[in-house]
C-alpha cells in the first residue's frame, strides 16, 4: 500500500504515476484525480490511455459545496469508514479489474464506480454525487458543542443535566443501548443514573420507581428502555413519565404538542434524523417524501415533522405500511425515503429513483457465522445496491442510530436548562 500525493489534474496516469490526494491504494492501479476545488464549471471529455490498469476519475459536473467537516481540513483525506463503504458498494474491495474501464464519480465524501465495458475510448457522463450522512460525525459534533456548555455551566456554579435510565431485565441489544446512553452522558459531563430492575418486576412497582424519579428534583430527563416484559403495559409506563422529563418524546401530551407545533420534546430518533439533514444541509422544501413505517416512535413523528412549516420539513409526506398495496410505485416517485419498518435490507435499488435521500432506522442483528459476535448488524435498505443511485443516504451502523443518542441528549440539556432562573 502506498500514500500518494495530491494531484488537481484531470488527466489519466499511467500506474507508476499515481498521485492522489491522501487516499492510501494499491499502487498497481492508475488514477487522475480532480478535487473538490477543480468541480466548479469542469466538465471533462477524455480517452482513455493503452493502460488496460488505468483508471479515471470522471468529474461530476455538480457546483462544488463547501469542506464537510467529516474531511479530514489537515490532508483533506476522507475518512476510513467512508473510503471502506465505497469499496463495499462496488464488491470489489482494494481491487479493480484490468479487464476493463472504470470511471468514477469524485464527491467530496465519497467515490462512486460504474464499469464501462471494454475499449479504449470512452466519454464522461454526468453522474448523480452521493454523500454518506455520517451519524458519528454529527453525533460527535453535538456532544462536543454540548461538553463546552455543560462546562460553562460548571464554571458558573449552575445545575449540570441529569438523566436516569431504566433498565428492565438483561435483553443484549437493551443493555448495549443504555450503557451506550451513559457512556455518552459521562463523556459530556452529564449526570447520570441507571436502575436495573428484574424482568419479572411488578408493573405497580415499577411505577413506583418512576415516581420517585419524577419527584427527584435533581433528575431532569427520565427514560425506560424498550421493550419491555411483556406483563408490563408499555403506555402506562410512558404516561407514568412527567411531561417536562419525557426526553424521549413518547408521552401523549409531548406528542398532541409536537403535532400542533408547540415546545415540546421531540422523540429522540425523528428529532435526531431532523439534526443529521439539518447539518448537512438536505434540501426538504417542497420535496415528496416517504415514510416506510407508521410506528409512534419513528414512522408517525417523522411524517408529521417533515409536514411542520419550518427546516427540516415543508415536504408532501406520503406515510406506507404493511397495507400499502403500490410500495414500489411510490418509492420511485420519492425524493426522500425514511425506511422505518424493521426488515433488514428491504429497500432495494429497483425502488429508489436517482438521486433520492435515503434515511435507514433500521438495525437488525442477523446471523452470520462468518462474525465472531455470530450476527451482523443490518439496516432495512440493501445498501449496496441503494446507495449508487442515491445523493444522501445513512449507514447501518453509523447513521441513524448515534444521531438518536445526541437527540437524547439535547432533550435533556433542554429540561435542565428550562429550570433556570432569569
Amino acid at each position: 500500500m502506498v500514500k500518494h500525493t495530491a494531484n488537481n489534474t484531470g488527466s489519466c496516469l499511467k500506474p507508476n504515476q499515481v498521485r492522489q490526494r491522501g487516499y492510501t491504494l494499491n499502487s498497481g492501479h492508475g488514477f487522475s484525480l480532480q478535487t473538490h476545488r477543480t468541480l466548479p464549471n469542469t466538465k471533462r471529455h477524455g480517452r482513455m490511455p493503452k493502460s488496460s490498469e488505468c483508471i479515471t476519475l470522471v468529474p461530476s459536473g455538480y457546483p462544488c459545496r463547501k469542506l464537510p467537516s467529516g474531511m479530514d481540513r489537515q490532508q483533506n483525506r476522507l475518512p476510513d469508514t467512508l473510503i471502506n463503504h465505497h469499496y463495499q458498494a462496488t464488491k470489489q474491495p482494494h481491487h479493480f479489474p484490468s479487464s476493463h474501464f472504470t470511471k468514477v464519480s469524485l464527491t467530496h465524501t465519497l467515490l462512486k464506480v460504474y464499469k464501462t465495458g471494454f475499449g479504449r475510448h470512452f466519454h464522461a457522463r454526468y453522474l448523480c454525487t452521493m454523500e454518506m450522512l455520517d451519524g458519528k460525525l454529527v453525533s460527535q459534533s453535538v456532544r462536543e458543542d454540548l461538553k463546552k456548555k455543560v462546562d460553562a455551566r460548571v464554571i458558573e456554579g449552575k445545575k449540570i443535566p441529569h438523566l436516569a435510565a431504566i433498565l428492565i431485565g438483561t435483553n443484549g441489544a437493551s443493555e448495549t443501548y443504555v450503557a451506550s446512553k451513559v457512556k455518552s452522558c459521562e463523556e459530556i459531563g452529564f449526570k447520570s443514573t441507571l436502575l436495573r430492575l428484574p424482568a419479572d418486576i411488578p408493573e405497580d412497582t415499577l411505577l413506583e420507581h418512576i415516581a420517585i424519579l419524577n419527584q427527584d428534583t435533581d433528575v431532569d430527563g427520565i427514560l425506560v428502555q424498550l421493550p419491555l416484559p411483556a406483563h408490563i403495559r408499555e403506555q402506562r409506563v410512558i404516561e407514568a413519565i412527567r411531561v417536562d422529563k419525557d426526553v424521549d418524546g413518547f408521552h401523549p401530551e409531548s406528542v398532541g404538542r409536537m403535532v400542533q407545533g408547540l415546545p415540546a420534546f421531540l422523540p429522540a430518533t425523528p428529532y435526531g434524523i431532523l439534526l443529521l439533514m439539518e447539518h448537512y444541509k438536505v434540501e426538504t422544501k417542497g420535496k415528496h417524501a416517504v415514510v416506510i413505517g407508521r410506528s409512534n416512535i419513528v414512522g408517525r413523528p417523522i411524517s408529521i415533522l417533515l409536514n411542520r412549516n419550518d427546516y427540516p420539513g415543508n415536504c408532501t409526506v406520503t406515510v406506507c405500511h404493511s397495507h400499502t398495496p403500490n410500495l414500489k410505485e411510490i418509492c420511485l416517485q420519492a425524493d426522500i425515503i425514511i425506511a422505518a419498518l424493521g426488515r433488514p435490507e428491504f429497500l432495494t435499488a429497483d425502488m429508489v429513483r436517482e438521486g433520492a435521500v435515503i434515511i435507514d432506522v433500521g438495525i437488525t442483528r442477523v446471523p452470520d457465522a462468518s462474525k465472531k459476535s455470530g450476527f451482523s448488524i443490518k439496516g432495512d435498505v440493501h445498501f449496496d445496491s441503494v446507495a449508487p443511485r442515491s445523493s444522501y443516504i445513512t449507514p447501518v451502523p453509523g447513521g441513524v442510530g448515534p444521531m438518536t443518542i445526541a437527540a437524547l441528549l439535547m432533550n435533556t440539556w433542554k429540561s435542565c436548562t428550562s429550570k433556570d432562573i432569569n
